[in-house]
């Protein structure tokens, strides 16, 4: 009787150590919907581009030029950076980076679409008129712009600081793109559509440190010298 009542426990905890297991297994198993992500300064931006992204080709790599995000130390851009975290310890280098390549992306596709609503939300008012001056001057004239992001080949911060309460860092992109401007005949009147071009933008982006409002604004545009 007592070898039966040893091997009944011995079956009995096996049952119970299996169904422990089970319910470890089920409750580890899950996303509790507690967890948090890094707040992405471009978040609106990367919500909006889904509606304007029929010109953007899907880049083989996302990842800047500067992976690690970080200047040299000791430099202008150094204590610039530094600055900026100072006065936002939120801001990250890398993510921002990130992000401004997302910004870069949708405001020349939404150019040549001729989308205001996504250029008003990503651009400052002097820089916004300015191009949707371009907008309207190209459709006075019946001509549409083709564009197509064909790579991004390098992004890199050329300066950072902190203008009182605003951080204001500016930005070397060079991408490969493809355009043209095609007149009401569907004659190019300028550009190539069979040619890859690369280009040198260099933009300034800006926040108030102050603001809730986690974006940056494009501010001013300008070629390399």
């Amino acid at each position: 009787m007592s070898g039966g009542f040893g091997f009944l426990d011995i079956i009995l905890f096996a049952m119970l150590a299996a169904f422990l297991i089970y319910r470890l297994r089920s409750v580890l198993g899950k996303r509790t919907g507690h967890q948090q992500k890094r707040a992405d300064p471009f978040a609106r931006a990367k919500d909006a581009r889904e509606t304007a992204s029929d010109n953007v080709i899907s880049l083989p790599d996302r990842t800047p030029a500067d992976a690690g995000g970080e200047a040299a130390p000791d430099t202008p851009l150094a204590a610039g950076l530094t600055q900026i975290k100072i006065a936002d310890p939120s801001f990250d280098t890398k993510t921002f980076l990130e992000g401004a390549q997302t910004a870069f992306e949708m405001v020349v596709n939404a150019f040549a679409a001729g989308d205001g609503k996504i250029l008003n939300m990503l651009l400052s008012k002097e820089v916004y008129e300015n191009f949707a001056s371009a907008i309207r001057a190209r459709e006075l004239a019946n001509h549409t712009q083709e564009t197509t992001l064909a790579g991004i080949k390098s992004v890199d911060i050329l300066e950072a600081e902190m203008r009182g309460t605003e951080a204001v860092i500016t930005i070397k992109f060079v991408s490969d793109q493809i355009n043209a401007t095609i007149d009401e005949n569907g004659e190019v009147v300028d550009g190539d559509r069979n040619a890859v071009v690369e280009v040198t933008d260099i933009w300034t982006f800006a926040r108030d440190t102050k603001s809730p409002d986690p974006n940056w604004k494009l501010i001013a545009t300008r070629s390399p010298n």
